[in-house]
C-alpha cells in the first residue's frame, strides 16, 4: 500500500504544471551533460548549456552571455577532469554562487601519459554514474522535488541499461581481430576499457593538439602492421587527415564518430542515447565484415 502510495504522489507531482519561477536554474558546461540533466530535470529545471550541440568543448572561448548564465544558476554541472578548463575563470568573472556538481565524481579516470581522459561518458556504466550525480544534486537542490527527480533519473537509467546490452551484444558479433580503429584524438578510452574495441588516435585528450608529420607516418606504419580495418572521422575534427590516412594505407574510412558534442535535434545523435546508437552502428558497419 505504501509503495502505491508513493508511485500516486510520484504521478501527482510529474502531471502538476511548474511555475517557471520555481524551476531550478542549472547551467551545464556542455552538450552532452545538459542531455543528462534534461532526462533527470523534467520540467522542474531550467536547463542552459554553455557548449551547445556540435561545439568543441575542449577549446570553446566564454562569451559575455555565458556570464549571466552563471550568475543567475543555482546549480553549474561540470565533467571535471581537466575537461574545462576555461569554466574555473568564468565562474569568478560572473561572480557565480551557484553550487558547483562535478558529474564525473566517482569514476576512476584513465590517463594518456601524463594526462587525464576527461571522456569518461564514452562508457555508459560511467554515463550512469554522471545521472546519479546529477539526481542526487538536483535532490539537494530542491527538495520539494526530490522524489520527481528519483524517478526521472530510475526511468533514464533502465534506459541506460538496455543501451549498455546493446552495445556489448554488437560488440560481440565483431571478429575479435577486428576490434581496432584510428579515430582523430583520444577519446574513446574509456569505451575501449569498457567494450574491448582498441582505438589508436592522430591526437592526445584534447582537440587542440596537432599531430606532428613523425606521428602520422608513425600511424601509417602501425596501420599497416596491425592491419587496422577502419578509420574514423569525429564530428568535430577536419577530415583531410583521416582522407589522406585512409587513402595512403587502403584502409575503410568508417564515417563519423561522435564523441564530446551531441548534434542538433535534426543531426544523427540529438542525445546521448542516439549518439552511442550511432557510433556502434558506424563501429559495427565497418569492422563487421
Amino acid at each position: 500500500m505504501r509503495r502505491l502510495l508513493l508511485i500516486a504522489f510520484v504521478a501527482a507531482l510529474l502531471a502538476s504544471p511548474v511555475r517557471a519561477q520555481d524551476r531550478v536554474n542549472v547551467v551545464a558546461s556542455f552538450s552532452i551533460l545538459g542531455d543528462f540533466v534534461k532526462n533527470v530535470g523534467g520540467d522542474r529545471v531550467n536547463m542552459t548549456t554553455l557548449v551547445g550541440p556540435n561545439g568543441d568543448v575542449h577549446v570553446y572561448t566564454p562569451a559575455p552571455s555565458d556570464a549571466k548564465k552563471n550568475a543567475a544558476a543555482k546549480l553549474l554541472v561540470v565533467n571535471g577532469l581537466g575537461l574545462e578548463g576555461w569554466l574555473p575563470r568564468l565562474a569568478q568573472a560572473a561572480g557565480s554562487k551557484a553550487t558547483i556538481v562535478v558529474a564525473s565524481n566517482g569514476i576512476a579516470p584513465l590517463k594518456v601519459g601524463s594526462e587525464t581522459d576527461p571522456h569518461a561518458w564514452q562508457s555508459v556504466p560511467n554515463a550512469k554514474i554522471y545521472v546519479v550525480n546529477i539526481r542526487d544534486a538536483l535532490a539537494a537542490a530542491d527538495p520539494a522535488d526530490a522524489e520527481v527527480f528519483r524517478a526521472n533519473a530510475a526511468r533514464y537509467l533502465g534506459e541506460l541499461d538496455v543501451l549498455d546490452a546493446e552495445v556489448r551484444a554488437a560488440v560481440a558479433k565483431i571478429p575479435p581481430e577486428r576490434r581496432k580503429v584510428i579515430t582523430t584524438h583520444k577519446a574513446f578510452g574509456y569505451f575501449a576499457a569498457a567494450y574491448g574495441i582498441a582505438f589508436l588516435a592522430l591526437v592526445g585528450v584534447s582537440t587542440e593538439t596537432e599531430p606532428s608529420a613523425r606521428d602520422i607516418a608513425a600511424l601509417i606504419q602501425q596501420i599497416k602492421v596491425d592491419k587496422i580495418p577502419a578509420v574514423f572521422l569525429e564530428n568535430l575534427s577536419d577530415d583531410r587527415l583521416i582522407g589522406r590516412i585512409a587513402a595512403e594505407t587502403g584502409v575503410k574510412a568508417g564515417g563519423t564518430l561522435y564523441s564530446d558534442s551531441l548534434t542538433d535535434e535534426k543531426g544523427p545523435a540529438p542525445t546521448y542515447i542516439a549518439l552511442v546508437r550511432h557510433n556502434i552502428k558506424a563501429l559495427t558497419s565497418a569492422l563487421g565484415n
